[in-house]
């Protein structure tokens, strides 16, 4: 999320949310889910559907395949749920960005904590956004609650589920997303309205000097949760404006889609639709559209979300794809 306002602007093209064949041209949004949630969050494409989390809530939900229907609650966690990813071995364990740290957890259980780097914090903090790289590695940014300070961070974790702080003075970063290949990685700071694009060591997930790819003013909107589409594209989701822009891995905008309600929070792209999460939160007078999700007809494809672990035939030290001993010790123990 950011902490930017915004004023929608009068828009069209919004099917109702009865359930109904999407638009084959693409020209319409539709509106995915019967509830509004507080803010939306963390679209991932998942074994041929999509999930989100209502992020204040600490729910994580997978969208029913049609529109108009509820979406199934797969995690209530009673703590700020950022963002989850899938663990390579399995189908209803997650690692999840959640509190003050980064936990894996299955669907009925206890989270089992890898790390909570921001428990004793000198302000209260939170985790945010986070996503798997091709390689298998999680990465999750934190801020402060209030979303007006300096003090958050972007933490990896690697395959033997060791935590490491790898940027820092962050305020609320949003992403990251990493191009197909590994070797780019996109991280937003919706409060500066800023996106850097920084070189990444696919083998070791070391991070080069960063280069600006986009700036935008308060007018313009934050960028908040954003994905790269097999084509390499960057797409944003921009809080405050009710826009979804598209950019190239240079920086230069090719797309703007507008949506009908002020707080776009990501965009994902699954089974030929892409989907949209929007917030109530932080709209004093939340219109009735405030807090869906919506979706579209796409020719855009992305990958499904990348799980935690290391693949099959990976290279490098877990090469045998096999989730090393100190996971599997969680399972058991935790």
């Amino acid at each position: 999320m950011t902490r930017t306002g915004g004023t929608p602007k009068a828009r069209a093209g919004i099917a109702p949310s009865s359930p109904q064949a999407p638009d084959p041209t693409g020209a319409d949004w539709q509106v995915w889910t019967p509830g509004r949630y507080q803010l939306a969050e963390g679209l991932r494409p998942h074994r041929g559907g999509m999930v989100f989390v209502d992020l204040l809530k600490g729910d994580l939900y997978r969208c029913a395949d049609a529109p108009g229907r509820v979406p199934h609650r797969l995690l209530g966690l009673g703590v700020p749920l950022g963002a989850v990813a899938p663990v390579s071995d399995g189908d209803s364990e997650w690692i999840v960005a959640a509190g003050t740290g980064i936990a894996l957890v299955t669907e009925g259980g206890r989270p089992r904590w890898l790390d909570r780097p921001e428990a004793h914090a000198k302000l209260p903090m939170r985790m945010n956004d986070g996503v798997c790289d091709p390689a298998g590695r999680f990465w999750a940014g934190s801020m402060a609650l209030g979303g007006d300070a300096p003090v958050g961070s972007l933490y990896r974790v690697d395959h033997d589920g060791t935590v490491h702080r790898v940027l820092y003075g962050l305020t609320v970063p949003n992403g990251p997303a990493f191009s197909p290949c590994g070797s780019l990685m996109y991280l937003a700071d919706s409060a500066e309205g800023t996106v850097l694009r920084y070189p990444v060591d696919p083998r070791t997930g070391a991070l080069g000097a960063p280069s600006l790819l986009a700036r935008f003013t308060a007018a313009e909107g934050r960028p908040d949760g954003m994905t790269v589409d097999d084509e390499g594209l960057l797409w944003l989701a921009l809080w405050g404006a009710g826009q979804v822009r598209c950019h190239t891995p240079d920086g230069v905008r090719v797309q703007t889609l507008d949506l009908p309600t002020p707080h776009t929070s990501s965009v994902a792209f699954g089974a030929g639709r892409m989907y949209v999460t929007t917030a109530r939160h932080r709209l004093t007078v939340p219109d009735p559209l405030a807090g869906a999700v919506f979706a579209r007809a796409s020719p855009t494809t992305s990958p499904p979300a990348r799980p935690f672990g290391p693949s099959p035939g990976q290279r490098g030290p877990y090469s045998d794809g096999h989730v090393p001993s100190y996971l599997e010790f969680m399972r058991r123990n935790l």
